[in-house]
């Protein structure tokens, strides 16, 4: 199986890219795991807050197969902790997927066209993070998962 994590716009922050390289290449002795960077939208000054959200729908959605399970990271969908979180990312993968997409929307979220097409919603807090910190949040707990289902002493119980 792979996971992909799919984000609009570029990382502004070098030590944040460093970080979440480190944890990207740390997934690559579990899974094969894939970043995809949407760039952010040009000229969005004459766009409402819909259409932006309406033109990042088609560009994420353009990516997603049929058969891929879609999994927004969105401030209203379950929350899990680790240990949790790992036994949903087990379930996924004892499912026979080909692709697993967590999706990071823009600064508005995300178009009611993502939201038909996914199959998940996933809140990383009831707190607010920059898109950027998320990123990093996310690709850690990708990690702390993997290891959490080998048993490696990474996680602390």
């Amino acid at each position: 199986m792979t996971i992909k994590l799919v984000c609009i716009g570029k990382t502004d922050k070098k030590e944040l890219e460093e970080l979440i390289d480190i944890y990207s290449k740390r997934l690559q002795h579990y899974i094969k795991f894939e970043l995809e960077i949407i760039p952010d939208l040009k000229k969005t000054k004459n766009l409402d807050e819909s259409q932006q959200k309406s033109k990042e729908g088609e560009l994420i959605l353009s990516g997603v197969q049929n058969s891929d399970f879609l999994v927004l990271l969105d401030e209203n969908g379950k929350q899990f902790s680790s240990e949790t979180f790992s036994e949903y990312i087990q379930k996924r993968m004892n499912t026979g997927l080909k692709r697993l997409i967590f999706v990071i929307g823009g600064p508005y979220g995300f178009s009611e066209e993502v939201y038909k097409r996914a199959d998940s919603k996933v809140s990383l807090s009831k707190m607010t993070f920059s898109h950027q910190m998320v990123r990093l949040f996310f690709t850690e707990q990708l990690y702390r998962a993997f290891t959490i289902l080998k048993n490696e002493p990474y996680h602390h119980r």
